[in-house]
């Protein structure tokens, strides 16, 4: 499949359905309005740059795989709030190998450790990655330094989300992080980090649900175990993290 034929696909799928563009939109106003700043890193094909952008957020975009920044580029380009940034973003500035799914892009990777968790694992079965490229990488402090402090971070990076919260210096007032039940160490290590800069409120929201798995905001510890305990079959997801707790509310 061409770089071309995959971004479509993906385009359709994440920006087709109106419904969808209007559920993003009422689960990110909890923590984006007018006048917010938010960083999407890992930002594939925009869908969520432009539900923070509809909700009146500033945006930071960063997209290491050449091609889907080209799209966002282009996507983007009349409008001066949103800065695309083709590059990873990891525990550390330099160069990173990005591994890339040329059917899939939006799971291309710069975890080798993912693609060892992700062979013959149920859910990803025929996934291939097919191509290496080395990518600049930089961290959620440079741009914090360069760009200001957002009011949310969202970090869907295949595998290495603990890497990216790894360069991050301090507490932002809300993000979220992908999460694999192939990867739950990747998961342990983000929740360890987010800790240490002190979060204590957390959820979490399977699939592309949006909405909630738990009640109300839970300690990490809480967050770890409930985890643990999903089925292989649940696959993926993304934990919140906010120092109003108010926010992980349903």
């Amino acid at each position: 499949m061409t770089d071309q034929a995959a971004i479509a696909r993906s385009v359709a799928l994440y920006w087709g359905d109106a419904r969808r563009r209007a559920s993003l939109d009422r689960w990110y106003r909890r923590f984006l309005g007018p006048g917010s700043l938010a960083f999407d890193i890992g930002a594939h094909v925009g869908d969520r740059t432009a539900c923070f952008r509809r909700l009146g957020a500033r945006v930071v975009a960063a997209e290491p795989q050449p091609a889907l920044a080209r799209f966002l580029c282009r996507r983007f380009r009349a409008d001066p709030e949103v800065v695309v940034l083709a590059r990873a973003v990891g525990a550390r500035p330099g160069r990173v190998v990005l591994h890339v799914n040329e059917a899939n892009p939006t799971v291309s990777t710069a975890s080798a450790d993912f693609l060892r968790a992700a062979d013959g694992a149920p859910g990803w079965e025929g996934q291939a990655w097919t191509r290496r490229l080395a990518v600049p990488a930089t961290t959620l402090a440079a741009l914090i330094d360069r760009h200001g402090a957002p009011d949310f971070v969202k970090i869907d990076v295949e595998g290495c989300e603990a890497a990216v919260l790894a360069g991050l210096r301090r507490a932002v007032p809300a993000l979220s992080f992908e999460f694999t039940t192939i990867q739950r160490a990747v998961a342990h290590a983000a929740l360890a980090r987010l800790a240490t800069l002190g979060y204590r409120a957390f959820n979490a929201s399977l699939g592309e649900s949006l909405r909630f798995a738990l009640p109300g905001p839970a300690d990490a510890a809480t967050m770890r175990d409930w985890i643990d305990a999903l089925p292989v079959e649940a696959n993926s997801g993304d934990v919140y993290a906010s120092l109003t707790p108010r926010a992980l509310a349903r």
